[in-house]
């Protein structure tokens, strides 16, 4: 387990808690347009040492009421013993995970050692190794979503991209998840595309940002497959 960044204070991460974000290294997938690179290949920082991170969030609880935990992907290697800890401070827990990795998904959920779930989903079933850059269990995918599905408090979410998600995509999205979880998911998330010139795939750096008028039109489509859609 390394945690490579600490954001001491985040409003939007964790939905209606002021929280702090824990930024895992290490990461299963190749998504050439991540925008977090240097949790994906090597750390350019420092690792901090769960001591570090254990005395911040006790002397943080009388400020914040959530951490959010995210990568890379934290699910690679997350250490249950660390995240008690966590929970005896009083803080809630939000996971952000690719959904590589439904046992850990099971094992946090039936340990309550988790409150808040954020899954990406990548695209439609049939374009994901494509999306990914990387030969995946799609099995895998759709079990840690239908487990988010039956999971209380959670949200699905799509970094939406030129060349890869238009509005049949969307479709293809919707119905995919709609079958899996039997009915509309609560909650969707369309996040756009920002060019930030640092991408695992350095061809992005000519990508244009997604306007959100694009997501907009994206959202209307998404409404027809879940309960409520966002955009970011």
């Amino acid at each position: 387990m390394k945690i490579a960044g600490i954001q001491k204070l985040t409003l939007i991460d964790y939905p209606g808690k002021l929280a702090c974000t824990l930024f895992f290294y290490g990461c299963n997938l190749r998504c050439g347009f991540c925008h977090n690179p240097e949790l994906v290949i090597e750390p350019l920082g420092r690792i901090y040492s769960e001591k570090e991170v254990l005395d911040f969030l006790k002397d943080r609880k009388k400020y914040l009421d959530g951490v959010c935990i995210t990568g890379g992907e934290p699910l690679l290697d997350i250490d249950k013993t660390f995240l008690r800890k966590i929970k005896e401070f009083g803080y809630d827990i939000k996971i952000d995970t690719n959904g590589c990795f439904p046992d850990a998904i099971k094992e946090l959920v039936e340990e309550n050692l988790v409150n808040y779930i954020a899954m990406d989903i990548k695209s439609g079933k049939d374009n994901y190794e494509r999306v990914v850059g990387k030969n995946i269990d799609i099995d895998k995918i759709e079990k840690s979503i239908k487990l988010i599905c039956d999971f209380g408090a959670y949200e699905f979410r799509t970094t939406i991209v030129e060349g890869f998600h238009d509005e049949e995509e969307i479709k293809k999205i919707g119905e995919w998840l709609n079958n899996l979880c039997g009915r509309k998911p609560s909650k969707y998330f369309l996040q756009g595309f920002k060019n930030n010139q640092k991408f695992i795939d350095n061809s992005y750096k000519f990508k244009r940002d997604i306007s959100e008028e694009y997501l907009r039109r994206l959202m209307h489509i998404a409404l027809d497959y879940f309960e409520n859609v966002g955009i970011r």
